[in-house]
């Protein structure tokens, strides 16, 4: 277990506030992504950042140092987890953060208890809906903002927990915008296409529809290739649905990735087939590529894609349909690029990684101006 060292940015002073992300197991998600981008941009912003978290392993080591990311092992396991956190809560009383930021909703009862302990505020981004029976745990004196990746998944959190729509703030996830030289054009003649999707492996995204519409395109007497970037439960399943499809030849599993970039890069078209969708952080980076993107109507997709302009929508669990969409693509690949060059214009304006930084120090500085908290010794003091 490392030490607790927030890391500075460039022109740090040791005045800067300190920022504590709560995160947990680093994975194959988006959520993911917004700790990553977080950590290693907060530091231009003028706050020192620190990361803790269960597992990083899938984050290089030189940049688990570099960003300060602190990792201890079973914090989230029943009963252990409880011993963890308080070895955490030890360790940070005598640097205490100015703000503990608790990354994702499955870590919310260790972020209230943490910030109880500490007597620091926090705030909480929830970045799915929560499933029947799910309770969310905040605590009412120490949670200052709850913020929610997407209008849906706002609504979603007041109509079920009743929590003041005051305390809910919107802040979408941002992506790198970045200039890509060398991704290829989408549908480039005398190049077989490659039709792809991404992210967690599980039932709530809707995978086994992608693999229906990819037997039925297939069906068509198209030479296409199909690639599944990701990792999870599903993994095994969805190689199952392949075999019986027959179309195991023509689909690429890709697992065990941290960053998507190479995967996107390598696909003309991006499917997002998910039951349910807080805002869709992996599409957004396709759609950063340039990728026209074949969507569910669910949940945050709304916000992102406007059906024939910068993206296509399909009914969700609906394999016939979202076949008939990528056959529209690959009839057509001026349409096609046009759709993934205006995906790439909405997304640079709206929601490039810049912003959503901005945005979040800003709520940062809000919630520390509203809510002072105790100096280390009385912190010492008042633990007595």
């Amino acid at each position: 277990m490392a030490e607790y060292r927030p890391a500075s940015g460039p022109d740090a002073t040791g005045q800067e506030p300190k920022i504590l992300l709560l995160a947990g197991r680093f994975s194959l998600r988006g959520s993911c992504a917004y700790t990553l981008r977080l950590a290693e941009a907060l530091p231009d912003e003028n706050f020192r950042v620190a990361v803790a978290c269960p597992d990083a392993q899938m984050v290089e080591a030189e940049t688990r140092r570099q960003l300060g990311i602190w990792e201890f092992p079973y914090l989230q396991v029943p009963v252990w987890g409880r011993v963890v956190l308080s070895l955490m809560a030890r360790s940070l009383a005598a640097n205490p953060p100015d703000l503990i930021h608790v990354q994702i909703r499955n870590a919310a009862t260790q972020g209230a208890w943490l910030a109880r302990r500490l007597q620091r505020p926090y705030v909480l981004t929830v970045h799915d809906y929560m499933q029947p029976r799910q309770r969310l745990v905040i605590d009412r004196r120490w949670c200052r903002r709850v913020l929610a990746v997407s209008e849906s998944v706002k609504t979603d959190l007041l109509s079920r927990t009743g929590l003041p729509e005051s305390l809910v703030t919107v802040i979408h996830s941002g992506v790198d915008c970045d200039e890509c030289p060398n991704v290829l054009p989408v549908l480039e003649p005398d190049r077989v296409p490659v039709i792809g999707t991404a992210g967690p492996l599980e039932a709530v995204k809707g995978f086994p529809f992608f693999l229906g519409a990819a037997a039925r395109v297939l069906a068509s007497g198209r030479d296409v290739e199909f690639v599944i970037a990701g990792a999870g439960p599903e993994e095994e399943n969805l190689r199952r649905v392949s075999r019986e499809l027959g179309i195991a030849d023509h689909v690429t599993f890709v697992p065990n990735l941290l960053d998507f970039t190479d995967a996107l890069e390598a696909m003309d078209i991006f499917c997002l087939p998910s039951l349910q969708q807080g805002i869709g952080t992996i599409m957004l980076e396709a759609m950063a590529l340039g990728r026209p993107v074949i969507a569910t109507r669910v949940g945050g997709v709304y916000r992102v894609i406007r059906d024939n302009e910068t993206g296509l929508l399909v009914p969700p669990s609906d394999s016939s349909r979202l076949a008939e969409r990528i056959l529209e693509l690959l009839d057509d690949p001026l349409r096609a690029r046009n759709i993934g060059s205006a995906a790439q214009l909405e997304v640079r304006r709206e929601f490039g990684v810049d912003r959503m930084v901005s945005d979040i120090a800003d709520l940062y500085r809000d919630v520390l101006e509203q809510a002072p908290v105790l100096s280390a010794p009385a912190l010492a003091h008042a633990g007595r």
